[in-house]
């Protein structure tokens, strides 16, 4: 064979092959395509007209096992394409990022109180960032594993492998999204989820070709250490009035804080301070009134129940403007069939209906780290931001909780201590450390975008901007 010969066939092999990655490429993108076109809302029942993209549907997250992952995108209002990534999680153990972070706090909707639709949230965080409201573990919310098992085996290891796993796959069906800065959020026992799903991605990023750009995460009253948690959440108990001398003492003295299980002499005198001495209180938000059954009895709900290291709490709670009954709305929301179709929602037809919370799952949470203070030195070292914030008159995850456990990290203070300021109010407080930010928001409970949407946006903006905030 001929040199001019064997120079044709090179070419006609480079040609062949260029042919063959255009129509597999072209294959695969289109079907990329679709699969995101699928996941489209067109719109959901009684929502208001909005110039926003929203996706929602399933990314299977083990394929053996058949656990699936549901998830809620609201794009930027604005220029999505320039605008970050920000993913919300819920805690619990066992709660939904849907009932809660977005249809609570921070989402563009609200759920009126009929159940019948949708208003809009104008302070919602979608203002600022593209919002990722991610419902895990399998077995929360619309999330659901094939295997029943899971629901009575599942833990923090497993949370955030899976989390991954989904962040990974779902990049792939929107991979306009694969080089955006990415932020994780969210609260409660999400201070579990949020910083261990950032160490999981620190992990991939080390070994993969396309790493993740993760650059923070923020988390609200956050479970953070088993000792320094218990220990704050009684002190706050005894400093705001809620129990008394005796029980207090009788609580540090008898109970193992650094235990994940209370002993039963410890449990009876959780059980008496909450049962003989709290009251009929909204323990998210002291000071505010519950939301009663029409008969006025205290509505008692397993929606907020925590895991250890707290005991579970049912949820009491009416501040000014501010509706203490929306879990009863998203619950009958949600499980309207025209919704879950608008959503792609329940397509293997769940065998339970949908919860706020999964009490299942929160009564078989077999592994949780003792202390998220080891991950929080991991990503410092690492460079990721860590804001951590504080709603104050939450009683379940109170602000003397989360200092008594950030005080053991030892960090060397950048700006002292001062209060910041919205619309010449005083927020909260805070102090700007190496490595970390805290701050409190004043007369915010539990959930703090929803007791004070303003104030918390300030801070979701303050945060992805990293200035601190405003001192005047």
């Amino acid at each position: 064979m001929n040199k001019k010969t064997l120079i044709i066939m090179e070419k006609k092999r480079k040609v062949m092959l260029v042919l063959f990655i255009l129509y597999f490429g072209i294959g695969i993108s289109h079907k990329l395509r679709e699969e995101e076109e699928a996941d489209r809302i067109i719109s959901l029942p009684g929502q208001p007209k909005v110039t926003f993209q929203q996706f929602s549907g399933y990314v299977t997250v083990n394929h053996v096992a058949g656990r699936s992952l549901f998830y809620w995108l609201t794009e930027a209002v604005s220029n999505p394409l320039s605008k970050p990534l920000v993913i919300w999680l819920n805690g619990g153990p066992g709660c939904s990022s849907v009932a809660y972070g977005a249809s609570e706090e921070i989402g563009p909707f609200k759920i009126n109180k009929t159940s019948s639709g949708l208003y809009m949230n104008k302070l919602s965080w979608n203002l600022d960032a593209n919002l990722l409201f991610l419902e895990t573990p399998a077995g929360v919310g619309f999330s659901y594993s094939n295997t029943s098992s899971d629901l009575y085996d599942t833990g923090d290891r497993r949370t955030a492998r899976d989390s991954l796993a989904f962040l990974v796959h779902w990049m792939n069906r929107f991979p306009r999204y694969k080089h955006r800065e990415i932020y994780i959020t969210g609260e409660s026992y999400a201070g579990h989820y949020v910083p261990q799903l950032a160490r999981e991605i620190l992990s991939y990023n080390a070994n993969s070709k396309h790493p993740l750009n993760l650059k923070g995460i923020m988390v609200g009253n956050a479970v953070t250490d088993n000792y320094y948690d218990n220990l704050g959440t009684v002190t706050y108990w005894w400093s705001h009035a809620m129990i008394s001398d005796k029980t207090f003492h009788q609580l540090v003295n008898t109970c193992d804080f650094h235990r994940a299980k209370n002993s039963d002499e410890c449990e009876t005198l959780y059980s008496y301070a909450m049962d003989k001495e709290f009251g009929n209180i909204d323990q998210y938000n002291i000071y505010a009134p519950p939301c009663n059954n029409s008969d006025g009895s205290a509505a008692v709900s397993i929606h907020r129940s925590m895991k250890l290291p707290h005991r579970p709490h049912h949820i009491l709670r009416k501040l000014s403007g501010y509706d203490p009954c929306t879990e009863k709305y998203a619950e009958k929301y949600y499980n309207r069939p025209d919704v879950q179709k608008a959503l792609h929602a329940n397509t293997t037809k769940i065998p339970y209906k949908w919860t706020a919370c999964s009490e299942t799952l929160n009564r078989n949470w077999n592994d949780s780290e003792a202390s998220i203070l080891p991950v929080y030195r991991q990503l410092m070292a690492a460079g990721i931001r860590i804001w951590v914030f504080s709603g104050d008159v939450d009683s379940v995850v109170p602000v003397t909780a989360t200092r008594y456990s950030l005080a053991q990290l030892k960090l060397k203070v950048k700006i002292p201590w001062y209060p910041w300021y919205v619309k010449k109010q005083v927020g909260g407080w805070t102090e700007v450390y190496e490595g970390l930010t805290f701050a409190t928001v004043r007369g915010a409970g539990h959930e703090v975008p929803l007791f004070k949407p303003r104030v918390a946006l300030e801070l979701f903006r303050a945060f992805l901007r990293d200035k601190p905030l405003s001192k005047s």
